[in-house]
């Protein structure tokens, strides 16, 4: 499934029944499973600008990240809280895994591009090839 948006797809969504792999498992390896399993993972609020940012800018580099909206999983306040320890930080969103690897906020996302580390990042991965 896409994640459609005015303008065009983000990459893969989870749905919130998709996404909760495991099911009652705990968030944290809920997020690990998924960060392992993709090159590329946005967790992220539908609602967020700072969210809405970093997809703009993974689709624009021609990435097809798998985003997983947090506020459509019921379950998603609790990956939320455990993004929150993971990061060390009080703002969960948006939270960015690259080929398995905690990139980090908004913040190291971009400083990551501007200095022109997150290109060889992304290739390294698998999710972007040129």
């Amino acid at each position: 499934m896409h994640y459609e948006r005015a303008g065009g797809a983000w990459g893969t969504y989870m749905a919130a029944a998709a996404a909760a792999t495991g099911g009652g498992g705990d968030p944290l390896e809920r997020v690990e499973r998924l960060a392992r399993e993709n090159a590329v993972v946005i967790f992220s609020v539908s609602s967020c600008c700072m969210c809405h940012a970093i997809k703009r800018l993974f689709c624009g580099m021609g990435v097809n990240p798998t985003v997983y909206e947090l506020d459509e999983d019921p379950r998603g306040k609790e990956v939320e809280k455990a993004l929150m320890r993971l990061l060390g930080t009080s703002s969960a969103v948006p939270v960015v895994f690259i080929g398995g690897k905690l990139v980090g906020a908004m913040d190291r996302v971009m400083a990551s591009h501007i200095n022109g580390t997150l290109v060889p990042l992304l290739k390294e991965a698998g999710a972007l090839w040129l």
